[in-house]
């Protein structure tokens, strides 16, 4: 009679930086989870004296919405065996910022299912024996996060991690009505309708790594409330304290009012300052871009037209939340403050006359 042998789960702690009420620390990927998986490399298992082996990526892995991406997974036996043997693999994306853990993938041999969103979008690649990589089509903004391979052999199942990141812009943002007016549900929603979601800590936390500054706590993905200080001042938490995004920690969702800090992807399509012999009121500024083929702007299509299309305009015009804004990349006079920044005239009355940011899709 064969014996088993089982390794024994390592007892680990998910570990987020120094915390004191501010984080401070840049360590965000050291982190190990328990129950015997390990971050990305590879894990492995005895059975039989044979060893699984599960590959994946150490690296996060970067891409942009509407992207395809293939997620890296390989299994393989030491010592390697005569034949093949018939595993199942299964996909999911791990809980995390209060998200529930979701089932992407299931496959045995050629047949699998997939779920949720990600049906039609996702496959296995499976065009190498033991290649048990997912590809996954049409990014989605909800896509960002951990996702697990886990490869079962009988009674045997070993797992990886991949981590995929979606290459976007953080941004506060405010509603019409000013400060601290939204619950964490009507930021959700504020986001959506500007093309984004909202942030989580670690999409901020990277922001004020380069450079966020803002002095007005938002709402972030796990329902805390948060804000980056770049620059400590008397306002911000005081002179005494070193630069770092400072927490209010957990609020209730549903009484607690704040602004919010949105996440916009990397763009498809393209942001411009529609050119126009006059200035437009809202309502005109609308029809002109639909004129012209495409739809008025959303602040997250301009912010991240700013970022990662280097959009400089120094005319303020109208976006489809009522707002009128202009993007700066290269400061100078005339063009509001001294560092690059997406500059905001407000909510303007909506027979105000500006120009227009239109977006259209490629």
């Amino acid at each position: 009679m064969s014996l088993l042998f089982l390794l024994s789960p390592l007892p680990c702690v998910l570990g987020l930086p120094f915390y004191n009420g501010f984080y401070y620390s840049n360590g965000l990927h050291g982190r190990t989870l328990g129950n015997g998986y390990g971050e990305g490399g590879h894990i492995h298992c005895l059975f039989n004296g044979v060893k699984l082996v599960v590959e994946t990526t150490e690296e996060s892995l970067f891409s942009h919405q509407g992207a395809s991406v293939t997620l890296p997974c390989h299994y393989h036996y030491e010592p390697a065996l005569a034949s093949p043997r018939r595993v199942r693999v299964k996909w999911w994306k791990l809980s995390e910022n209060g998200a529930p853990e979701q089932d992407v993938l299931v496959a045995v041999g050629q047949r699998h299912r997939s779920f949720g969103d990600y049906q039609g979008r996702v496959q296995l690649r499976q065009d190498k024996q033991q290649d048990v990589s997912l590809e996954l089509r049409d990014l989605r903004l909800e896509d960002s996060g951990r996702y697990r391979c886990e490869v079962i052999d009988g009674l045997e199942d070993e797992s990886g991690l991949v981590e995929l990141e979606l290459r976007g812009v953080v941004f506060p943002y405010q509603p019409r009505e000013g400060r601290y007016q939204l619950n964490f549900h009507e930021a959700q929603q504020a986001c959506q309708e500007q093309g984004a979601v909202v942030a989580t800590f670690e999409q901020l936390f990277r922001a004020w790594e380069e450079g966020l500054d803002w002095c007005n706590a938002g709402w972030l993905q796990d329902a805390s409330v948060q804000y980056p200080i770049a620059l400590p001042r008397q306002p911000c938490g005081g002179l005494g304290l070193a630069p770092g995004v400072r927490s209010y920690g957990q609020r209730h969702p549903g009484l607690h009012r704040y602004d919010v800090f949105c996440f916009a992807a990397a763009l498809k399509g393209q942001v411009y300052y529609l050119e126009n012999p006059e200035k437009l009121t809202l309502l005109e500024a609308r029809e002109a871009c639909q004129e012209d083929g495409a739809q008025i702007s959303t602040v997250g299509q301009l912010f991240a037209a700013w970022k990662f299309r280097g959009l400089d305009r120094c005319d303020a015009g109208w976006l489809a939340d009522g707002s009128a804004r202009y993007p700066i990349v290269h400061p100078r006079p005339n063009c509001g403050p001294p560092e690059p920044g997406v500059r905001t005239f407000g909510f303007p009355d909506s027979h105000t006359r500006y120009g227009v940011y239109c977006y259209r899709q490629h």
